[in-house]
This record gives C-alpha cells, sequence and structure tokens, in this order.
C-alpha cells in the first residue's frame, strides 16, 4: 500500500470554499458575510460570549453563595466490597496497593466508605475512614490506620 491508495481518496474529499472570486462561483460579491455590520469587516472576531457591548450576562447576573473551590479537598472514595474483592488473600492493605490495582489515581486522598462486609482481620491504610467502614473493620478483628487529617490535608489541595 502506497501513501496516494490510502482513503479517503482524492475525488472522495471536500474542496475548500474558494471565497471572493466572483459573483458566479456563489462565494462572490459579499463572499458569505452578509451585507454591513461588524462580522463582514476584515479582521472582526468577537468571543462567543461577547454580546455586542451590552451588559454581559456574567456581569448583569447576581453572585450568590460561597465558593471555595482553591481550597476544597476531593477525595477518591471507594467502597469496603470493592477493596475486599481487590484484596481477598491479603491481610495488610497500604495505599501503594490500592492506587497500584487502579482503585485511585495514584498520589490521590483516599476515603473508604461502609459499603460492603469486611470477610476478615485486615489491617487498612486510607487517609481518611466513615465512621461505619472504621468500625466493620475494628469488628472483624482488624486495624484502621488514617494517615491524616483533612485539616492538615486542606494545605496541600489536590484535584
Amino acid at each position: 500500500m502506497k501513501l496516494h491508495e490510502l482513503y479517503p481518496f482524492p475525488e472522495e474529499r471536500t474542496a475548500r470554499k474558494r471565497l471572493g472570486r466572483g459573483r458566479a462561483s456563489g462565494w462572490g460579491c459579499t463572499a458569505g458575510r452578509g451585507n454591513k455590520g461588524q462580522n463582514s469587516r476584515a479582521g472582526a472576531k468577537h468571543r462567543a460570549w461577547f454580546e455586542g457591548g451590552q451588559m454581559p450576562i456574567a456581569r448583569r447576573l447576581p453572585k450568590r453563595g460561597f465558593k471555595n473551590y482553591p481550597f476544597r479537598v476531593i477525595f477518591q472514595p471507594i467502597n469496603l466490597d470493592r477493596l475486599m474483592a481487590s484484596f481477598e488473600s491479603m491481610d495488610t492493605i497500604t495505599l501503594d496497593d490500592i492506587y497500584g490495582r487502579g482503585l485511585a489515581p495514584a498520589g490521590s486522598l483516599v476515603k473508604i466508605l461502609s459499603e460492603g462486609e469486611v470477610s476478615g482481620a485486615v489491617t487498612v491504610e486510607a487517609h481518611k475512614f466513615s465512621a461505619k467502614a472504621a468500625a466493620k473493620i475494628t469488628a472483624a478483628g482488624g486495624k484502621v490506620i488514617a494517615l491524616g487529617s483533612p485539616e492538615a490535608l486542606a494545605e496541600t489541595p489536590t484535584e
């Protein structure tokens, strides 16, 4: 196979519009820009949200509420049933194991949630645990290792 044999064939490609090449071409005269106005002029371009000098909608509408985006702490939730299914024979589950199995993106903050059951005594390491998840793990004879408080984690925001 050669480069000229690759699809689409030249006759199947749509040719570009040749604007301003006379009235007979269908794109002559105003070349599809209409008559007069800002967009008919050469070099005319404006942002998609530009409203022609009218007060923009983003400035017309009132701003309400509190936005804490720069400082929010985002956890990757993992339920106990998914955790136990991924690590059936292990008695110690570390963060590196969780990252290695793809349960959470590497370096993200992990929170263990309580949906599911714990089959045996297992030591689980994560950044945060729900109260029910911690109770289920300790009731099964396991151990919970919380790596950091949310206040300490809030100092280093991640997404």
